[in-house]
């Protein structure tokens, strides 16, 4: 994952494990980021869908975590906002003709596959809750 997602997510959630009792606007959380406050929203929305997050609208609104920080994985953060491979991007067009770039995609994408599992796994064995406690 060749971007920010992944790091822009934690810091949501670890903010928002920080404060569960309160509702944290997108500006509130884009000010400790530094991040322009609609790319918080767009986040927020993404871990919403996942069930990680609880938002609510109005004068009132923001954003809360939608169940406790201990039964949150790391690895659940990581899989809500994944867009790329851990390692990039398969070659788009390798030679057909050529005897590696004829096989090059279907030995890459087991690599990825494996690559991923390693890292869900790894990041599976810690909890949201173990993460924001390193913040005092």
């Amino acid at each position: 994952m060749n971007n920010t997602r992944f790091a822009t997510a934690v810091h949501i959630m670890t903010l928002l494990a920080k404060s569960p009792q309160e509702w944290l606007t997108s500006e509130w959380i884009a000010g400790s980021i530094n991040l322009n406050p609609a790319m918080v929203r767009k986040e927020i929305s993404v871990l919403r869908e996942a069930g990680l997050i609880a938002s609510k609208q109005g004068k009132e609104g923001g954003s809360q975590l939608g169940k406790d920080a201990e039964n949150i994985s790391i690895s659940e953060m990581y899989a809500a906002v994944k867009n790329t491979e851990v390692l990039g991007k398969k070659n788009n067009n390798p030679n057909p003709a050529c005897s590696v770039g004829k096989e090059i995609n279907v030995h890459l994408n087991t690599l990825f596959e494996e690559t991923d599992r390693l890292v869900i796994n790894f990041l599976g064995d810690k909890s949201l809750k173990e993460f924001s406690e390193q913040f005092e």
